[in-house]
């Protein structure tokens, strides 16, 4: 298995305009953990202005599809967003 970063860029005000949506959101994550395909995931703590979201899978496309089909994307609260391999050097999940 390979891991996969999903990066969020989220917009300005973006934790007071989450309400609606975190709960699908979460929801969706929590699914995505239980099924071993995210290891881990959260916000950036300062400025408020991010996520990481840390997938295991055979290719990018686990962690493509879950950005692709987040409600705080589709509802614009995410400015951009980029997965990247993560070859993970010390430490085993």
């Amino acid at each position: 298995m390979k891991y996969y970063l999903l990066f969020f860029k989220t917009i300005e005000n973006y934790v007071e305009k989450r309400a609606p949506y975190r709960a699908e959101h979460l929801k969706m994550a929590e699914t995505a953990h239980q099924n071993g395909d995210l290891i881990m995931a959260g916000a950036m703590a300062e400025p408020a202005d991010g996520a990481v979201l840390i997938f295991k899978g055979e290719s990018p496309k686990i962690a493509e599809d879950f950005a692709k089909n987040d409600p705080y994307l589709k509802n614009g609260l995410i400015e951009s967003w980029e997965v990247r391999p993560w070859t993970v050097v010390v430490g085993e999940l």
